[in-house]
């Protein structure tokens, strides 16, 4: 009766580098070859920036519009009815027509729907951009 001598029973494992170091090698070559590719410069047509001594015209300061929860309309503090808003937006928009003013709205949360419609549908028909406030 033989016994298995327990050292040969476990035959040690190693990685065969030469397969990994021939892959290696091919990934180099690739490398090698396509970087040249890549380093052509590209045409490309940038914009220039403006002279600093250029003057902007300041745009124009924006119309404050408030809607409290009754339904009152404030102008820039003062009181405004509904039915005068499209003609106090045309105004607006045609005293400068190429910087027209911003209009900041700010509605109360307990205020009614269709006034801030109303007020949104005039403002548009005037083109005015609309933003609002807290």
């Amino acid at each position: 009766m033989a016994f298995a001598n327990r050292s040969t029973q476990y035959a040690e494992s190693q990685i065969n580098m030469t397969p990994l170091v021939d892959v290696l090698l091919v990934l180099l070559v690739i490398f090698m070859v396509a970087t040249p590719l890549q380093s052509r410069p590209i045409p490309v047509t940038l914009p220039q920036a403006a002279p600093p001594d250029a003057t902007r015209p300041e745009p124009p300061e924006p119309i404050r519009l408030r809607i409290d929860a009754a339904g009152g309309l404030y102008w820039n503090g003062g009181a405004a009815s509904p039915s005068e808003l499209p003609r106090r937006f045309a105004d607006e928009s045609g005293r400068t027509p190429d910087q027209r003013p911003m209009l900041q709205v700010q509605a109360d949360p307990d205020s009614d729907y269709q006034t801030l419609a109303t007020v949104l549908a005039a403002a548009r028909g005037a083109g005015l951009e609309v933003g609002f406030v807290r």
